[in-house]
């Protein structure tokens, strides 16, 4: 097996050994804790011992050590920000609770989140059918067919509503009247 203890010079082993005061000093400034860079510079030697028979003697060790040191320290950092997923499953369970005992459609829970109180307050006070047209147009972005198709209603009567639902909202946005 390449990289094996009997592969490997006894010289690569000693100029290795002798860069560890570097590499522990590297991996405490990449690492979060002690613990960590110790875990760090012991797998940059696992990684460096089996990989032994792919230096090239003569080249700089200090650096290709470094370099493994360093590339282990960037994937830890890569995978565990994948896998710190916190979940806090009591509050999930609350606020699906509360959502069961609102009633609420899809639209107004997304309302709620999504728009601040003016805006909510404007498009609450706003009749029912020229509020659908300027959601499913300016919210859900639906083309003009299929708000007809959804709506039950001609492509004409469509875009009346989105002008007429706009022009309300902007005056109810600016204090105007309707």
């Amino acid at each position: 097996m390449a990289g094996t203890r009997k592969d490997r010079s006894p010289a690569f082993d000693a100029e290795a050994l002798d860069q560890m005061s570097g590499l522990q000093a590297l991996s405490r400034r990449l690492a979060q804790n002690r613990t960590e860079a110790d875990d760090l510079v012991q797998d940059a030697y696992l990684h460096a011992f089996r990989a032994s028979d792919r230096f090239a003697p003569g080249t700089n060790l200090r650096a290709w050590l470094r370099t493994i040191l360093t590339n282990l320290a960037r994937n830890r950092r890569r995978d565990q920000g994948r896998s710190r997923v916190q979940v806090n499953e009591e509050a999930v369970a609350r606020a699906v609770d509360a959502r069961a005992s609102e009633q609420a459609s899809p639209e107004q829970l997304l309302l709620s989140e999504a728009v601040g109180p003016r805006l909510r307050a404007a498009l609450e006070s706003m009749p029912k059918n020229l509020r659908d047209a300027v959601w499913l147009r300016d919210v859900e972005e639906m083309s003009y067919a299929d708000m007809a198709r959804r709506l039950r209603i001609p492509i004409g009567t469509v875009m009346s509503r989105i002008s007429r639902g706009r022009r309300l909202l902007h005056d109810r946005l600016l204090g105007g009247s309707e």
